[in-house]
């Protein structure tokens, strides 16, 4: 389905309630599946938690996890440590070009019986579950921090628990401990030291109840609605929390330098726009939270500032590499940016072109990113029904903010 969005407000007042965070969800289904006391509140209606969810409860031979990375890294660990467990893991043509080989590495440095069914590195996975009794594993620490997290969710079920070494400069910290902080609320021990993860082992816990915050990714196109409109926006969203363990979360801060303050109260955040964004071109390193480079390029892009974003290298494995895809829809849109395989530089523009289509790539993000600039013109998001892969309700709740939403 293509639609048509725009919205001619110059000030926006509204209330949204976001799903849970697809990230938390993710690894507490995992953490649920090996310590079934876990009761799961708040989760996430994403598709990527609803394919988490019926590939660890199925029996069949063959699990397809479509497009969900994230289901695609922790699955290959768990179905690793299911003993008598026979598994093929695969997923949609994107996912088989998604490189796998640096987690299928470690896992078999830790005993797993894992191989490849096509090309080598890659998706689909062979995998023979059985008991991994090593302990020891080291990883380059540039990559995915899903790898790591695989890890980390299983390590406190593996008998002698886990110890991984990181090699060379660790990416996306707050997502590892955002995992370690998970597995303290079952009272699994770990520490964190230098590049150095221990998490002891822990057989049995006691029933909990866990309640997932909402997800703070999904929270970031709102900052950049909020951005784009002028002073005296509010947009109330829940439910979220000062102390959050979301990497996301640093959007408050952020989205200062767009003149948007972020207030907090009753696990609600209220984002206003107090000023206009007092700089020309902003820099952001972006290491710890690649997922919001979009939405933060989108947002300088519409607001004409100019910006240079770095600590991007994870962007070009993801649904679609990311810099070429927005570097294209930008540039159709009037930008002058450029990328390399790490960064994005765009120049201030005064200029975006009406009735751009923006094609998705099958990347949720490139959709909900792109949407806001419906404030500025109206454009066309192609396979708009992309975004159910973490944010089912968002054209509905784009609706409560007086967007038009078409069908074309």
């Amino acid at each position: 389905m293509n639609i048509k969005i725009s919205n001619s407000e110059k000030k926006i007042k509204g209330n949204i309630r976001i799903t849970g965070s697809k990230s938390e969800s993710n690894r507490l289904l995992l953490l649920q599946a090996l310590y079934p006391q876990i009761t799961i509140a708040n989760l996430s209606n994403s598709d990527d938690s609803d394919v988490m969810q019926k590939a660890l409860s199925s029996k069949e031979a063959v699990a397809d996890i479509h497009h969900a990375g994230t289901a695609m890294r922790f699955l290959t660990a768990f179905f690793a440590t299911r003993e008598g467990r026979d598994v093929v893991l695969t997923g949609s043509k994107r996912m088989t070009e998604r490189p796998i080989k640096i987690l299928v590495d470690a896992l078999r440095q830790l005993g797993a019986g894992i191989t490849y069914t096509a090309a080598e590195g890659y998706p689909p996975l062979h995998i023979k579950g059985k008991k991994l009794e090593k302990n020891k594993v080291s990883m380059q620490a540039n990559v995915s921090s899903q790898y790591i997290s695989a890890l980390l969710l299983i390590a406190p079920k593996l008998e002698n628990g886990l110890e991984l070494t990181l090699e060379g400069k660790i990416t996306s910290v707050p997502y590892i401990k955002m995992t370690l902080a998970l597995l303290g609320e079952i009272g699994v021990v770990s520490s964190f030291e230098g590049n150095v993860i221990r998490v002891s082992p822990k057989p049995e816990i006691d029933p909990v109840t866990l309640t997932v915050e909402s997800d703070w990714s999904s929270a970031s196109y709102f900052y950049s609605i909020a951005a784009l409109c002028d002073e005296g926006t509010e947009i109330k969203l829940s439910a979220y929390k000062a102390s959050s363990l979301q990497g996301d979360s640093v959007l408050a801060e952020l989205y200062r330098a767009f003149g948007v303050h972020t207030g907090f109260e009753d696990n609600t955040i209220t984002l206003t726009k107090t000023h206009a964004a007092p700089e020309r071109t902003i820099s952001f390193d972006l290491s710890n939270a690649p997922d919001i480079a979009q939405t933060i390029a989108v947002t300088c892009f519409g607001m004409g500032v100019g910006c240079h974003l770095t600590g991007l290298h994870t962007l070009k494995i993801k649904e679609t590499d990311r810099l070429e895809a927005l570097y294209t829809e930008l540039h159709k849109l009037g930008a002058d940016i450029r990328v390399t395989d790490a960064e994005l530089f765009l120049e201030p523009s005064e200029t975006i072109h009406e009735n751009v289509a923006i094609p998705t790539y099958n990347d949720h993000r490139m959709a909900m990113a792109f949407a806001p600039l419906g404030l500025k013109v109206p454009l066309i998001i192609e396979e708009a029904e992309v975004v159910s892969k973490s944010y089912p309700d968002f054209w509905k709740d784009m609706e409560k903010l007086h967007f038009q939403v078409t069908p074309v």
